[in-house]
């Protein structure tokens, strides 16, 4: 249902565009770790990769779930809540393992928070947490990096200006573009697998930033 929704509501906000290194497909069993800058984009992530024909499962906020009509799209999907900070964090990898074990591709987003900042340019991804080298070392999944640039332009900053911005998108169409990077294989230890997570993440955004436009030679964001 999440993936119909966006895949309807994503094209009215902005044109999405989508590449792939080479081939790169997303073969079932699959990890997608994506950067996260705005609350719009997961939607603009599943977008994208519905167009490859995938329908993932989500790792997101447990706090979703508490919202009465996204709590039934939510279990109905099969989409996983990460309760962070709490006895209940480790249930997530859990969920995810079983759920790359049966063959779903899993979304995770390794920087576990929206950036502070309030403008809407572009910027590379925060720092990684561990779960998806975790659940990477335990499952022996291939990681699928992708980067998504644009979605700063569609909702950032204050709750005012995020809500000016969805409302506004659909005359303006802000370009959102969504890289899928080669699959890759983490090795080494844990801060090891963090490390090439990072790289292949970071690269993959760098990629939709330059072909949506977003970054200056040299790798400066424009404004």
């Amino acid at each position: 249902m999440l993936s119909t929704v966006a895949r309807t509501v994503v094209p009215t906000l902005g044109r999405l565009r989508v590449s792939t290194a080479g081939e790169a497909p997303i073969a079932p069993g699959s990890i997608v770790a994506a950067n996260h800058s705005a609350l719009v984009d997961p939607g603009v992530v599943l977008a994208a990769v519905d167009r490859l024909g995938v329908r993932p499962v989500v790792l997101a906020t447990a706090g979703l779930w508490r919202i009465p009509v996204l709590r039934g799209a939510l279990l109905r999907g099969g989409h996983i809540p990460v309760h962070r900070g709490s006895e209940r964090a480790a249930e997530s990898l859990e969920a995810a393992a079983a759920a790359l074990a049966a063959g779903r591709v899993v979304v995770i987003y390794p920087e576990g928070r929206l950036p502070r900042r309030v403008d809407a340019g572009e910027s590379a991804p925060g720092p990684f947490r561990t779960g998806l080298a975790r659940l990477a070392a335990v499952t022996g999944a291939p990681v699928v990096p992708v980067g998504q640039a644009g979605s700063r332009r569609i909702s950032s900053g204050s709750t005012t200006k995020q809500l000016s911005g969805l409302a506004t998108a659909p005359l303006r169409r802000p370009v959102l573009h969504v890289h899928v990077g080669a699959p890759v294989r983490l090795t080494g230890d844990t801060g090891e697998a963090t490390a090439q997570a990072y790289a292949a993440v970071a690269a993959a955004w760098r990629t939709a930033a330059e072909r949506a436009g977003l970054l200056e030679p040299g790798g400066a964001s424009r404004s």
